[in-house]
């Protein structure tokens, strides 16, 4: 069946509470017609009813991040990983650094708040805001192995609000359950705990007191040092851990969007709508709630995450919205350090390891939500139809990438069966990376490539397509000179056909001008998915460097990890973690032009793409008459791709790639495995003299490459053996 058109762009601004939520659902039933796209700073946003419990030891990371990656390949949405310094209500655009402006039809704001204490002088140099989590988290690690190195184990904690109070206590339980006698003080320039029932404050003091932990109130801090916060009437608290809670504020681009703002927050009414502008909807902790003024916490953006994704839908639809009616009261289950918590609500309140139990149940059913997202069914095959379609279908989603590419056997049978070039001025060998045209004395290099979409992100798709494309210019020895667009674009209107090809282009735009070639032109059409390809010629003032010119001897330098095939794979499965994916990507917009030249004086040079790494090295050494010896346990490895390998993860192109690099001796194990998998945008892998590898390496890793020597050639026939 032919996908149904897209005619209306959601863009959802921010990977709170609220927007998780609103995926989850989203992906339960997404709304046909409509793209769906995400904006976020990083590829996880943490829980933080768990932060107080990860400080203290007794949760992990992964227990409280929501991997972003899976729930928007969950919900059929893209993500684009960036932080929104703007939003153009006129034009209906998001603005996000670095990429065309992001255009919406909806758009909704979920991006919480944050803080002004950065601008408390020596808080950057020698303090940590305790969001975003990554930092804090990895900064107090950091600080508990100093301490037990013999550092004195201060800390002062600024702002006495419930967070920075139960941050207090948790780091106070982590110290003393690593045998230190920590000194904490918690500093606030109003009074301590607002907002909670005068029992519930009473009983948390008494804790504080019980920890050690010193309330210093009514006063505020001045300046930052290594060793201690200087207040503002003098006197000085000794910290060489110093933690921000507080200075909340709202995120300082809303006030250049015109939207209505209370305190700098943006104003909705009872359903979730901005009061002055009825395509923008806000929720958490960056909404005041017009009709039912809250404070802010967590719960609320909790709840109001089914009335904003019924009313999302209904305004995409045509249809009548809901209100949104929020609780007057709500409980408060505070983590007092260990495994024990303070409940608070109607003005009562009690304690105790039962509360704690109960909070962690609370908490951990949240996470689960997003951590056991149901199984991505395959489209459900006819129960009448042809003979193989089940086996052509084969047990999972083709491949994007490299991945949906031929297999090089079938490959090489088809290209065997071609009639030999006759014209003098066409040099090209069979199995050289590109064709090789003779004009006079120059030669010019001529490639095609094109990608299945493994994104949903069209600016991605085309900056990493780019980097791909020119992959086999590179690989020869010469520098890009032009290239040919060919778009096929998905069913859409016009209005977001111009966008599209507008993210796609600007894409291609940025990587080709960093490599100093021109986009000369192209062809668009429609089709059923996103494909996205160029046609990039290149200028060599020398004979390129060709398969065939390798020497037993040789040592071998690959200049990007592997393992990109089985990641993408993973991700379409949701089994690959959302940083593992997002360090992926970024391998893969890589260039390789200073690496090509680097490499200049290599005997032998190619780009490992579809074919992979065995399948690549193959090739090399059927055209050189040389064998191989593989080192491992040297070839770099993307983050994840071989946990991910040895849970049975394969690209789609894995079995022929196998297939096809028959001749590889090898144990057999997750690491081998990923010597077949098909790369996107893959590194160079080049034979050089072995006299002068170490210095090659030496200057990829001084340029910032991922490189690493990986083996040698040895005399024999077209073999690789991994040792």
């Amino acid at each position: 069946m032919t996908p149904l058109p897209l005619t209306r762009d959601l863009v959802l601004i921010g990977g709170g509470h609220t927007h998780a939520l609103v995926l989850r659902r989203w992906g339960m039933a997404p709304l046909p017609g409509t793209r769906l796209t995400l904006v976020n700073p990083g590829p996880t946003a943490p829980y933080t009813g768990m932060l107080p419990g990860l400080v203290a030891g007794h949760y992990q990371r992964d227990d409280l991040e929501i991997d972003l990656v899976k729930l928007a390949r969950f919900a059929g949405a893209r993500l684009i990983l960036g932080e929104v310094c703007g939003l153009d209500r006129a034009a209906r655009t998001v603005h996000v650094p670095g990429r065309p402006p992001v255009p919406f039809d909806i758009a909704s704001i979920n991006i919480g708040i944050t803080s002004d204490l950065p601008r408390l002088p020596g808080f950057a140099e020698h303090a940590t805001a305790a969001k975003p989590l990554g930092p804090y988290a990895a900064r107090w690690q950091d600080f508990r192995t100093r301490v037990a190195r013999g550092t004195p184990p201060q800390i002062a904690v600024i702002g006495a609000g419930v967070g920075g109070v139960e941050l207090s206590m948790a780091m106070a339980h982590a110290l003393r359950s690593d045998g230190h006698d920590p000194q904490i003080t918690v500093i606030d320039k109003a009074g301590a705990l607002p907002g909670l029932a005068p029992r519930a404050r009473a009983a948390l003091r008494d804790h504080l007191a019980r920890l050690g932990v010193a309330l210093c109130e009514h006063v505020s801090p001045a300046e930052i040092t290594a060793e201690t916060v200087r207040l503002d009437d003098g006197a000085e608290i000794p910290a060489r851990f110093t933690v921000g809670t507080a200075g909340a504020r709202p995120h300082a681009w809303l006030a250049e969007t015109g939207l209505d703002l209370t305190n700098g927050f943006v104003t909705v009414d009872p359903m979730l709508r901005s009061t002055n502008d009825s395509a923008v909807y806000a929720a958490g902790d960056c909404a005041h709630l017009a009709h039912a003024p809250r404070v802010k916490a967590g719960v609320f953006a909790v709840r109001q995450a089914p009335v904003l994704f019924h009313n999302l839908r209904a305004d995409l639809a045509g249809r009548a919205r809901r209100r949104f009616h929020p609780q007057r009261d709500y409980l408060k289950l505070i983590s007092l350090g260990g495994r024990s918590a303070l409940a608070d609500k109607f003005g009562l309140a009690f304690q105790g390891p039962r509360l704690w139990t109960w909070k962690d149940r609370i908490d951990r059913r949240f996470m689960a939500r997003f951590q056991r997202l149901p199984a991505m069914q395959p489209a459900a095959v006819p129960r009448e139809a042809t003979q193989g379609l089940r086996h052509a279908l084969g047990e999972k989603p083709l491949c994007g990438g490299c991945g949906a590419k031929v297999g090089g056997g079938t490959l090489q049978s088809v290209l065997a069966t071609l009639p030999q070039l006759h014209r003098p001025d066409v040099e090209t060998r069979p199995g050289d990376d590109a064709a090789v045209l003779r004009m006079g004395d120059t030669r010019q290099v001529l490639t095609t490539d094109h990608l299945r979409a493994f994104t949903d992100d069209p600016y991605t798709l085309a900056r990493v397509a780019a980097v791909h494309a020119m992959g086999d210019i590179w690989a020869m020895g010469a520098n890009p000179q032009a290239a040919l667009a060919t778009v096929i674009l998905p069913r859409m209107t016009a209005k977001m056909q111009k966008a599209w090809l507008a993210e796609i282009m600007d894409a291609a735009r940025t990587a080709f001008a960093e490599a100093g070639v021109e986009i000369a032109g192209g062809h668009t059409s429609i089709g059923s998915e996103l494909t996205v390809g160029f046609t990039v010629t290149g200028i060599c003032g020398r004979a390129p460097i060709t398969l065939g010119g390798a020497r037993p001897g040789d040592a071998l330098i690959l200049t990007k990890p592997i393992g990109s095939g089985t990641i993408l794979a993973a991700e379409m499965a949701l089994a690959a973690g959302g940083d593992w994916v997002a360090s992926a990507l970024a391998h893969m917009a890589v260039p390789q032009g200073k690496a090509m030249t680097i490499l200049s004086a290599a005997h032998a040079m190619t780009d490992v793409t579809g074919f992979g790494l065995a399948g690549h090295l193959h090739n090399l050494c059927a055209a050189s008459g040389t064998a191989a010896e593989l080192d491992l346990a040297a070839v770099p490895v993307m983050t994840g791709a071989e946990s991910l390998a040895a849970a049975g993860i394969r690209s789609s192109l894995y079995p022929e790639n196998r297939a096809y690099a028959s001749q590889v001796e090898a144990r057999d194990g997750p690491r081998t495995d990923l010597l077949f998998d098909p790369q996107t945008a893959g590194g160079l892998l080049a034979a050089v003299a072995s006299d002068d590898a170490e210095q090659l390496l030496e200057n990829l890793l001084n340029d910032g490459f991922s490189a690493a020597r990986i083996g040698q050639l040895t005399d024999g026939p077209a073999k690789i053996t991994v040792i």
